[in-house]
């Protein structure tokens, strides 16, 4: 629990000039070389359009959100038009964002035929009494809402279909193929007046059960924002995920004085040893202080501080660019 001195600290941030950060990621597991460029291409797009937002006085909720549009608009990674399919070759998808002013937050799950679930998620938070809505009732409120369906099959790619027909073959593990090759996105920033946000989406994992529902949707493992401490998204074996709380433990060790890292790397190895579980997270705190931390092989990611663009895919690597340099756009 945060003293009173903390919480009056943390509060005034509102009150100040911070410098916008942001930080994406398009899912933590092993990438295969062929999906490398257009992988870090997309985190890329996606923090550079966040950054852009901020930089223009916009609020972190809307840098989340239109970042990880950008990316479920991508059929790189594992939302919106590149989801997977469950077990009956149908994407459902997952989908949270979180205002870390007021612990605002709006997920849906298990939703069909929209192109952009984050959006959805958002229409939650802001139009309904409600967290969570799944299924058909967010079907229904996406339509009293005006929101627009899509044909399934313009959300199915190539790489999707392919996935679903070898896990349905005799010894195939549709566990083990949930780290394999794409993952879910996700976006945390901190805006100008320190306020932090976080938004996650995913189509989940291959061949899962109809209807199940993954971390990313549940507030405290597929992320968590709290202007007190900080924002945090999540990506990886989302059954361990959800038992440990990732996000919100790794807020929980950084309320205890843990840097972003710290926290991350603290959380990361708790659920490996405790649960056997891998996956990475994007952290910022509530000082601009930010991390992009995975135990998997790979996690695509990118980073905007300073109009400086950070990014990496592979363990160690972290390049940088000035977001006025001509390979920050490719």
């Amino acid at each position: 629990m945060l003293s009173d001195s903390a919480t009056s600290s943390v509060t005034s941030l509102e009150h100040l000039d911070m410098k916008p950060v942001i930080v994406v990621h398009g899912g933590a597991g092993n990438i295969s070389d062929k999906r490398v460029p257009g992988c870090r291409a997309g985190v890329k797009r996606a923090a550079l359009k966040g950054y852009d937002i901020l930089k223009g006085g916009g609020s972190a909720l809307d840098a989340v959100e239109e970042a990880v549009v950008v990316m479920e608009d991508d059929p790189h990674f594992n939302a919106g038009c590149g989801s997977v399919l469950n077990e009956k070759g149908e994407i459902e998808m997952d989908a949270i964002i979180m205002d870390g002013k007021d612990l605002g937050s709006g997920a849906v799950s298990a939703v069909r035929c929209i192109a952009n679930p984050i959006k959805l998620a958002r229409l939650v938070m802001e139009k309904t009494d409600h967290v969570c809505l799944t299924d058909r009732g967010a079907s229904l409120f996406a339509k009293a809402q005006g929101v627009e369906e899509v044909p399934e099959e313009s959300l199915v790619s190539e790489m999707a279909r392919e996935r679903w027909e070898k896990n349905l073959k005799p010894g195939s593990d549709p566990v083990a193929s949930q780290i394999q090759d794409r993952g879910t996105v996700g976006a945390v920033a901190i805006d100008n007046s320190g306020n932090v946000a976080c938004a996650t989406s995913t189509g989940g994992m291959t061949n899962k059960m109809v209807g199940r529902v993954g971390d990313t949707p549940c507030i405290g493992s597929g992320g968590y924002a709290d202007n007190f401490v900080g924002a945090c998204s999540t990506t990886g074996h989302g059954e361990k995920i959800m038992t440990v709380t990732l996000a919100r433990i790794i807020l929980y060790h950084m309320e205890q004085g843990m840097s972003p890292e710290e926290a991350s790397d603290t959380a990361l190895t708790y659920m490996k040893t405790r649960v056997r579980g891998l996956g990475g997270v994007i952290v910022v705190n509530n000082s601009g202080e930010w991390t992009a931390t995975f135990s998997t092989n790979q996690m695509s990611w990118a980073a905007v501080k300073d109009d400086v663009l950070e990014f990496g895919v592979f363990r160690g690597e972290n390049e940088t660019v000035n977001i006025d340099h001509p390979l920050a756009s490719q």
